[in-house]
């Protein structure tokens, strides 16, 4: 069975979670073996928290969770793509769809996607 290759980045790959209808690349987090075994025995993601220094499950505490429905990995079997159903809306802890949601475009920054919840309500 493939398996990301964990010793090139120091017991961590990057992971990103891509919604799984319509394409749109929702977070970026690290995996480690963990986590990775968490996420293929459980159909939901789990990841790495580098600045918690531990294991998490995405939508423990927000209930935003996200359920896989596809895993990859990519050629160098160093990074993961996660195509998943982002359940409650939201995949950034700042309470918008997407951690990518700041644009820069026509020499301007804008938010290109949607607040879906306010983290002070969620996360207090």
């Amino acid at each position: 069975m493939p398996q990301p290759d964990f010793a090139k980045g120091n017991g961590l790959v990057p992971a990103i979670a891509q919604d799984a209808t319509t394409g749109e690349v929702l977070m970026l987090a690290y995996m480690n073996e963990d986590a990775w075994n968490r996420t293929l025995e459980t159909g939901e993601a789990h990841y790495y928290s580098r600045s918690r220094d531990c294991l998490w499950r995405k939508g423990g505490t927000s209930g935003h969770v996200q359920k896989i429905h596809s895993v990859r990995l990519d050629c160098d079997q160093d990074t993961v793509l996660l195509l998943v159903e982002q359940l409650g809306g939201a995949a950034c802890h700042k309470g918008y769809k997407s951690c990518f949601y700041e644009e820069y475009k026509d020499g301007a920054w804008s938010i290109c996607s949607p607040k879906v919840f306010n983290p002070e309500e969620v996360y207090s």
